[in-house]
């Protein structure tokens, strides 16, 4: 199933801000610490686990 409109937005945020985006997706939580953590330590490792959540929220909210 495609992703909606407001997944492909962050994930494209993602790309340039992980933080922001993870804030927007899961709220300010262990998610968003962890986040800007990984995000400090290199940009790869911030916008791979930003994917992630996004991705991962994205497939729970079909099943609700």
């Amino acid at each position: 199933m495609p992703s909606s409109g407001t997944d492909v937005c962050l994930y494209f945020l993602a790309i340039f801000v992980p933080p922001l985006a993870v804030l927007l997706k899961c709220g300010c939580g262990g998610d968003f610490i962890i986040n800007i953590g990984l995000t400090i330590l290199g940009w790869l490792p911030g916008v791979v686990h930003a994917w992630y959540l996004i991705a991962k929220n994205e497939r729970m909210g079909r099943y609700r």
